[in-house]
């Protein structure tokens, strides 16, 4: 017989795995206890065990699919320099757009789903739930190099939004015409991004509450 704490992983975990294949399917997926508890299988009572809130299953979604697409290993492995390690985590998120038609078919519904249509509050809830993991996720590991002694200590959210803003970049040049050299560009780019950050210095505050080189 499985223990409790068995049980209560293993149900937490059914609720996690229904609740991303329903962002998979729609990206504005609300995400409800009721939909969500419905697609696990599990009364809505169980769930609300699990997730008290819907913003805290939502957060949990995101960070576990942020977690599949882009894990945090790399930013990690010391053997390599940072500017490589930092490069090919950014590239991690950016691999899922795939390339050609791929990538045309992952923007086209991105155009369909948070773009063409009225904003609302689903929609605008759920791109900002992608956008805040996935730069949660960038921030993290630009504290894991603060920590290393390689960027200075100070709040880099900035340069994570940065960042991330390249990566988008460059997921839509995958869905336009290109040349062989693509793939050589987009290493520059990532590269030039990545020194960019690495290499700049924290701005001042002066006493007007200004930000100053």
């Amino acid at each position: 017989m499985a223990s409790k704490n068995a049980a209560d992983i293993g149900t937490r975990g059914r609720i996690i795995i229904a609740a991303a294949e329903m962002v998979s399917e729609d990206p504005r997926a609300r995400l409800s206890v009721r939909a969500v508890a419905a697609r696990a299988g599990i009364s809505t009572g169980s769930l609300r065990y699990h997730f008290p809130t819907q913003r805290e299953l939502q957060v949990t979604v995101m960070q576990t699919i942020y977690q599949v697409v882009a894990p945090d290993d790399q930013i990690k492995d010391r053997s390599q320099p940072a500017r490589d390690r930092l490069v090919g985590c950014l590239r991690n998120i950016l691999a899922p757009a795939g390339v050609g038609q791929e990538a045309r078919d992952g923007w086209a519904t991105v155009f369909r789903t948070f773009i063409a249509p009225e904003p609302t509050d689903e929609s605008d809830a759920a791109y900002q739930a992608l956008w805040r993991e996935a730069q949660r996720r960038v921030e993290y590991w630009l504290s894991v190099l603060t920590e290393e002694g390689v960027l200075p200590a100070g709040d880099h959210s900035d340069h994570a939004r940065f960042l991330m803003t390249v990566v988008n970049g460059l997921s839509i040049e995958r869905a336009l015409p290109a040349d062989a050299s693509r793939l050589a560009q987009e290493t520059a780019t990532l590269y030039l991004a990545v020194d960019g950050v690495l290499t700049s210095p924290r701005s001042t505050t002066t006493t007007d509450g200004e930000s100053a080189s």
